[in-house]
């Protein structure tokens, strides 16, 4: 996905705890699905997100710069900071582009010029990749091939060719697997539920504020209830309300 040259591939990556306690008393604490880092010391982010959001984009550049500003320990030099590469693996569409997958790194805006090179920003959009089995060239294409339809598939990709991803395709394979396993999975499941019930409400809070305001200003314009009643679909009860709130 990185596109990264011979000398720069990783060829070595250790799982670091996600858990990132904060460093400033009251901050926010950080919980990534996957850390990593290669020979280099280079970090990676490997977030699976299953519904949008409304502040994702910040959360992505908060996860970003706290891991690289997290580094350095009190009185360390700058030159010790290594690049961190986020890689957010998402099942809802994020961005206009039509591509599934994106790069976002940080240019100047007239000439073009990548200077800053320590945050780069990679996204995959579930929902735009649509390739069939016989369309599958890439590594990558394969490996959003999996991870998009490994649950509902009951027999591994012909094309299958890396060994990784054969032991994926086997690790996904629910018949294998261990209790503690189904237990994740089982929380996985109801984390996508909760994410999504969050997305509602925040989505049905902020209509009906939408219709508050409509009704506010019909009211200043002298407007019945009736009148308002139809426009915003508020109860009578809650035009009153509003109205004696002036």
């Amino acid at each position: 996905m990185l596109k990264l040259e011979a000398l720069q591939q990783i060829t070595w990556v250790e799982i670091l705890n996600p858990y990132r306690l904060p460093i400033v008393l009251g901050a926010k604490p950080t919980i990534l699905d996957v850390k990593a880092k290669d020979r280099a010391g280079n970090e990676y982010i490997v977030e699976m997100q299953f519904t949008d959001k409304v502040d994702f984009a910040k959360q992505v550049v908060y996860y970003s710069a706290k891991s690289y500003s997290s580094q350095l320990n009190v009185g360390e030099d700058y030159y010790k900071l290594k690049r961190t590469i986020f890689i957010g693996i998402l099942n809802f569409t994020f961005l206009q582009t039509a591509n599934y997958m994106s790069r976002h790194l940080i240019l100047d805006a007239e000439t073009g010029e990548y200077k800053l090179k320590d945050l780069d920003f990679n996204f995959i959009e579930l929902p735009k990749f649509n390739k069939t089995e016989q369309e599958l060239q890439t590594p990558v294409d394969k490996w959003v091939y999996f991870i998009k339809n490994a649950e509902s598939l009951t027999v591994i990709p012909s094309n299958t060719d890396d060994e990784g991803l054969k032991s994926a395709y086997s690790e996904a394979d629910r018949h294998t697997w261990t209790k503690a396993d189904l237990e994740a999975y089982a929380y996985a499941r109801m984390r996508e539920t909760d994410e999504k019930t969050e997305k509602m409400l925040v989505e049905e809070k902020a209509k009906i504020q939408e219709k508050i305001e409509i009704a506010r200003n019909l009211i200043a314009l002298g407007l019945d209830n009736d009148i308002i009643v139809k426009a915003t679909g508020l109860t009578v009860e809650q035009v009153e309300q509003l109205r004696s709130e002036k």
